[in-house]
């Protein structure tokens, strides 16, 4: 009793928080083991592709986050929350096991490999937007300004886990079978969801009723919305100079390392080095800078540690800079920029919540991604490593701006809402 009272007071709860927490938080890394098992795989499968061909990877990802979304639209707009949760995580934890028959029968496959690249990059943007979406619903912006690290940390440690695993056994089982671990701890998710449903009552939506409207509002949501309109620009800046980061990176890993199991080991250690310190960002800082410092300010920390890093990078272009920059770009993103992001949406209904939240995290991200591939890929042409390194540092500056304003509108909101709720 005095250990849950010990935490109950470090973590600042409220009477009734600690399980809902705790469920969110398993919750979250279930997800997140399960998609890191994944992760270095493809990554290996990117570079064996070609880095050449990595644009036309995003570029295919992004065509099929088109196809889906309306798909998407329609299930969450016909079906009750109750429903559409569970059958989510159920589909793609069925897609994960279809793999591991494929690539136990075609293992050295290119087609299969790229297949599988496009289809994890879907993937994982679908399944986080949708617990984001979720946190966003149950959760209101004081609990998330508050409760939104702690829970984003469950997902870090899962994030820990899954490349531990990884690292672990790939030699012993080989990648086709980590598939059936990764799809087991996806369909965990499911029994998070259902021991949450007692909370969705605490929401403005109804668990039990569809939603309603067309296939595409979230997309007719963003036109309609400046506020969405400043999510989605940052959404792709933030996507646009993390892609360019990506791209260098797979361009110093193809030099530094040319076995295919070292590359998979490499881009594991990478996560696993990323996640550890995305730790100290969501137990310790992240609570103290949304809670006290002003919320424009706290969004625009990352891009300007981004231009600081880009500019690092372009006067040392080596591969233990490179990686010192990527770990602490993810490491800010994953710690502190997503749960700052996901905040923004505690002030908006539950349609731009589950829908216009939805075709940003993915449509307008991967769209980032292909913008991102194809500008690296023209501009190396003619342009050296670090004269790449200055382009990515000169966008987070302007990403750094369009972050300080969105900040200001979402503080405006919340206190029009305030506002509402005392008159």
């Amino acid at each position: 009793m005095k250990s849950l009272a010990s935490i109950r007071e470090a973590f600042n709860f409220r009477p009734g928080e600690l399980k809902m927490v705790a469920w969110s938080f398993l919750y979250f890394f279930s997800l997140l083991t399960s998609y890191y098992m994944l992760r270095p795989v493809r990554e290996q499968m990117g570079v064996a592709s070609g880095v050449d061909n990595l644009q036309w990877l995003f570029t295919g990802t992004l065509a099929v986050m088109l196809l889906v979304q309306p798909i998407y639209g329609k299930i969450v707009s016909s079906f009750p929350r109750k429903v559409f949760l569970p059958f989510i995580y159920l589909f793609f934890a069925s897609n994960i096991v279809l793999f591991y028959f494929l690539f136990s029968r075609y293992d050295q496959n290119v087609i299969l490999a790229r297949t599988f690249f496009i289809w994890v990059s879907v993937f994982n943007l679908f399944i986080v937007s949708v617990f984001w979406s979720y946190m966003a619903d149950i959760y209101n912006r004081e609990q998330g300004k508050r409760l939104f690290g702690l829970i984003a940390a469950g997902g870090s440690i899962g994030a820990i886990t899954g490349p531990l695993l990884t690292v672990t056994l790939v030699k012993d089982l080989g990648s086709a079978r980590l598939m059936l671990v990764s799809a087991a701890f996806l369909l965990f998710c499911i029994v998070c969801i259902y021991a949450l449903r007692r909370y969705a009552g605490r929401s403005r939506v109804n668990p039990e009723a569809p939603m309603g409207g067309s296939v595409l509002e979230g997309f007719q949501l963003v036109l309609k919305s400046r506020y969405l309109q400043f999510i989605a620009l940052i959404t792709f800046f933030a996507t646009l100079t993390g892609t360019f980061l990506y791209f260098m990176q797979a361009t110093l890993v193809q030099q530094y390392f040319h076995d295919p199991a070292m590359q998979t080991q490499v881009f594991a250690k990478i996560d696993l080095a990323t996640n550890s310190l995305t730790l100290l960002f969501q137990l310790v800082l992240t609570p103290v800078l949304l809670t006290r410092w002003r919320f424009a300010l706290v969004l625009a920390l990352i891009p300007v540690a981004m231009s600081i890093g880009f500019t690092a990078l372009a006067l040392l272009p080596v591969f233990m800079v490179m990686v010192t920059v990527q770990v602490i770009r993810r490491s800010g993103a994953y710690g502190l920029l997503n749960p700052s992001m996901n905040v923004l949406y505690t002030v908006v209904d539950e349609r731009a919540k589950y829908k216009a939240k939805n075709f940003i995290d993915t449509v307008i991200y991967r769209a980032g991604d292909v913008a991102s591939g194809w500008t690296y890929r023209q501009l190396s042409h003619f342009l050296g490593f670090s004269a790449l390194a200055l382009v990515g540092a000169t966008v987070s500056l302007v990403w750094a701006a369009v972050a300080w304003r969105l900040g200001t509108m979402s503080e405006y909101k919340r206190a029009q809402i305030e506002k509402t709720n005392t008159g």
